[in-house]
């Protein structure tokens, strides 16, 4: 029996734009969905061998269900533009590969695919379709099969009656129940899967479950009397129409040859470098297995003649094999070491096993305590442990790893000081590249092109997913040794590109990988607080919420859920009659904070739902949480501090997040109260005063504001004067509030809009104080507009000290993302130089205070702010020590200031 072959080209179109990194050739064009449909394509004709076979794509402009219904897929969004622009070239290159493309006007990808199924059907031939839309399930018979190609998903008759609970004759009528919410097909009211195949299953179809309607009880039965006049529409919709006229037959739809010539001239400039090496060299190779070479690296291009593709991997079970590894490493140049553990939690995981790899393709596996029924013999845990850590410990012994702040954690836990940190790779990869993903399995596919072995592989996904000491060593042993071989391999490839930028080579060395030592002790440190003050606290909030929600249920004249976003829309927008100010993405009108805070200036329950909201969170995720994130052995909380999260290089804490405690409200400050000292010991905080606008002079070399700020003024009074006309002395607090809000406003790109919103005045007068700024200080506007310019150059930008700051979307042809790429271009060479400062910071204080041997010890970092937990003996020294600090760990030509406080908490230090 011959084979059709049916790509529902719109339907993957979508799924690989959305899926896909954001790939751009050197000219910035965007590439990625292009990529991951020739991709797939590609495979297909492997894994479904065909002997006609064709791509489907949805036709311009409107089709015939619109005009049965208007409102037919009227909540989608336009085509993005960084997905449109990649149409032209993915479809010329689609024929050139030999496929054929069919797209018939007034009709869909779907009803295509559907007669040309009907046809090979009525000629004998088996046909499989290509696609991720279930709706196609409806097509599915005998010789109608369906597959996804990205979930690898097969539906035969049989398959789809797993997944839907009905036989594919059934789809229509299921999804005339359900609806469909992609294509803006309303259903029955509240009727989901489970009623549509009760009913099917018990009255055998849609037109059967019509004529007994009156016997369903209930409010769903009332929503489907209530839906009958709407049925046969949506059912028209949904039907997939298999008697289109089409342009070519069957035999019109043979594979032909590639046209060499004009995928080697796509490819080239796609930048699809493996394939174009392809075109030379024969047929594509299949997908590839783990610890292979995948065209993905390539594509981005980077070349794969640095991989080891040899694999040398041993399990340790004797004495012998771990003697010879400890020799291996005590003589190793530079070692490549990670732990397998019982937790992501640094403070609370424990050692499983450890990996080793001392040189390309060679690695082992040390397991320790694996548990299952029928596990191999191991080595004794203490004994072992007791023989590898001298070399762990010693300095001596130089490592490389993948986030070695957590192995560094893990290690402690056993009593073991890991030294010798010389490199880590998800440092290398932030320096180099902040704005991309840092996992390992992401960095090895980018950078050598190999697809490693995922946990998810070796312990199971989901309820069934299993600890690692549960997984069998026999897979345990090839993922661990991987992952040492392959942070090995990346480093090899990593390193060298940082060697190349001696600005990147000094914020990775000066600046990334001290810190990386210092957080670890900070987070081992932790921080003191008064868990029954929270709790107090947390009683007051509790009575707060329950008047906040008595007074929004007297606004509203009725009571109703505040947390439910359905029944706000209908008291806001139904009841009480306001207007909607924007909808979300399914098209019901937004109760955001944004629009919360607009209509709050004009109505009162607004108001109320914010206070409640903000309270809420704070009850949620602070007062009620902390006391119970309280570490049981130290008494402690101990956040963990991302490093290389933030693409400005600024710190994430998470876990609990010390960082986003509101400090514009009394409720706020007041949690911060809770974080106490000691006995014997203050508080002392220390940041950075006004450091971005500082930063901003600097860069700008602003005449006005370098004079202002050497003179010591007050900057927002300054601004003030200079914007409004008047002198330093006449300079309202009104005024003042204006000009900081313009400074600071400026800085992160803010618009008149924006300014006019944040101010409450008209566009028209923002507009004419953001030109009256500009006026006063014409070397911030020279610095904006060149900064932007450099971007659209280079694609990023850098801070003072050279880290670099990429924003991918500053040549975006979607205006949106293309503004939103140059104020983001403006502001981070401040916010990442501030980053950098604050950093810096740390290490010199750290430094300082491990010379003089003193009880002094860091125990947060907030944005620009240092919290120490302080000896009341030595306060008089880190007050006088901390400014000199902090201040001299740059030359700026503004001078940097340092405001410290002191306190028995962290509020009162402010």
């Amino acid at each position: 029996m011959k084979t059709l072959l049916l790509v529902d080209g719109s339907s993957y179109l979508y799924r690989a734009f959305h899926a896909l990194p954001d790939l751009r050739n050197r000219h910035h064009e965007p590439t990625g969905a292009i990529y991951g449909v020739l991709n797939m394509l590609r495979r297909l004709h492997k894994d479904y061998p065909a002997d006609y076979s064709a791509c489907v794509f949805d036709a311009k402009g409107k089709t015939f269900r619109d005009d049965i219904y208007a409102e037919y897929k009227a909540h989608r969004p336009p085509m993005p533009d960084d997905l449109s622009c990649q149409i032209a070239a993915l479809h010329e290159a689609i024929e050139g590969m030999g496929w054929p493309i069919l797209m018939v006007d007034n009709m869909e990808a779907d009803d295509v695919i559907g007669a040309l199924a009907k046809q090979a059907e009525a000629a004998g031939m088996r046909t499989v379709i290509s696609t991720g839309d279930k709706d196609i399930a409806q097509l599915v018979n005998p010789n109608v099969t369906l597959v996804n190609t990205m979930t690898n998903e097969i539906l035969d008759e049989a398959g789809v009656e797993r997944k839907f609970g009905l036989p594919p004759s059934l789809i229509v009528d299921y999804l005339t129940l359900v609806g469909d919410a992609v294509d803006n097909v309303p259903g029955v009211e509240k009727v989901g899967p489970k009623t549509a195949v009760k009913w099917l299953t018990q009255y055998g179809t849609l037109d059967n479950l019509v004529e007994h309607a009156n016997e369903i009880t209930g409010v769903v039965g009332e929503n489907l009397r209530k839906a009958l006049p709407w049925l046969p529409t949506a059912r028209q919709l949904i039907t997939i129409k298999c008697d289109v006229q089409l342009p070519m037959g069957l035999h019109d739809l043979t594979h032909r040859e590639q046209n060499k010539s004009k995928l080697a001239e796509l490819y080239e400039r796609l930048e699809f470098k493996s394939w174009l090496r392809e075109l030379t060299a024969g047929d594509a190779p299949p997908p590839p297995e783990p610890g292979q070479p995948h065209p993905s690296a390539l594509q981005m291009g980077l070349e794969l003649g640095s991989v080891v593709k040899t694999r040398n991997y041993e399990t340790i079970l004797t004495e012998e094999a771990l003697q010879r590894w400890l020799n291996k490493i005590a003589n190793a140049a530079l070692v490549c070491f990670d732990t397998e553990t019982t937790s992501l939690d640094p403070l609370a995981a424990r050692i499983v096993g450890m990996s080793f790899a001392t040189d390309g393709g060679e690695a082992a596996y040390l397991p320790l305590t694996h548990d299952y029924a029928g596990v191999p013999q191991q080595l004794p845990f203490d004994a072992t442990l007791a023989r590898v850590k001298p070399l762990l410990e010693s300095p001596a012994v130089l490592k490389v790893g993948q986030n070695l702040k957590y192995d560094k954690h893990v290690l402690a836990n056993h009593g073991i000081a890991l030294n010798g940190i010389a490199h880590d790779t998800l440092l290398q990869s932030y320096v180099l590249e902040s704005h991309r993903q840092r996992n390992m399995d992401d960095l090895a596919l980018r950078h050598l092109g190999v697809r490693t072995i995922t946990f998810e592989e070796v312990a199971g996904k989901g309820a069934k997913q299993v600890g690692f000491n549960q997984v069998a060593l026999e897979q345990a042993s090839e993922y661990a040794a991987e992952d040492a071989d392959i942070t090995l391999q990346l480093h090899q490839t990593l390193f060298p590109q940082l060697q190349c930028d001696k600005k990147l080579e000094f914020v990775y060395r000066e600046i990334e990988m001290p810190v990386m030592e210092i957080l670890f002790r900070m987070e081992r440190t932790g921080v003191l607080i008064d868990g029954k003050m929270l709790q107090a606290q947390s009683h007051e909030l509790g009575h707060k919420l329950i008047t906040l929600e008595q007074q929004a249920h007297a606004l509203a004249g009725q009571p109703f859920n505040l947390g439910s976003p359905k029944q706000l829309q209908e008291i806001l927008f139904g009841k009480l009659g306001i207007k909607p100010l924007k909808k979300t993405p399914s098209g019901t009108p937004s109760t955001d904070e944004d629009v919360l805070q607009e209509l709050a200036l004009d109505h009162p329950l607004p108001k109320v739902l914010l206070e409640y909201r903000g309270l809420s969170k704070l009850k949620s995720t602070y007062t009620d949480k902390l006391p119970k994130m309280v570490n049981p052995v130290t008494g402690r909380v101990h956040t963990n501090y991302s490093q290389a999260v933030a693409i400005t290089g600024r710190l994430a804490s998470n876990d609990p997040n010390l960082q986003n405690i509101p400090v514009r409200t009394a409720e706020g400050r007041r949690i911060r109260e809770a974080f106490i000292a000691p006995p014997g010991h203050v508080i002392v905080s220390a940041d950075y005063s006004q450091v971005e606008l500082r930063i901003m002079a600097h860069l700008s070399q602003d005449e006005g504001l370098l004079k202002a700020f050497a003179a010591g003024e007050d900057i927002h009074r300054a601004t003030a004067s200079e914007i409004f006309g008047c002198t330093r002395e006449e300079v309202s607090s009104e005024q003042r509030r204006y000009a900081k809000v313009i400074n600071f406003g400026l800085i992160y790109g803010m618009s008149a809009f924006g300014l006019a919103s944040n101010l409450n005045i008209e566009r028209s007068a923002a507009q004419s104080y953001i030109e009256r700024y500009f006026a006063r200080y014409p070397g911030v506007r020279r610095y904006m507009d060149e900064t932007r310019m450099l971007a659209r150059q280079q694609g990023y930008v850098e801070t003072i000290f050279g880290r670099r700051l990429w924003v991918p979307e500053i040549n975006s042809p979607n205006g949106m993302r293309r503004q939103g790429a140059e104020r983001a271009a403006i502001n981070a060479p401040m916010q990442g130089t501030a980053a950098d400062l604050i950093k810096l910071a740390m290490i010199a204080v750290e430094k300082w205070l491990l010379d003089q041997k003193i009880g002094t010890r860091m125990v947060m970092q907030v944005h620009d702010e240092l919290v120490l937990e302080v000896p009341e003996s030595e306060l008089e020294l880190i007050k006088m020590e901390l400014p000199r600090l902090m201040g001299g760990v740059a030359r700026l030509d503004v001078p940097l200031e340092v405001e410290t406080g002191v306190g028995p908490n962290w509020e009162s230090a402010h």
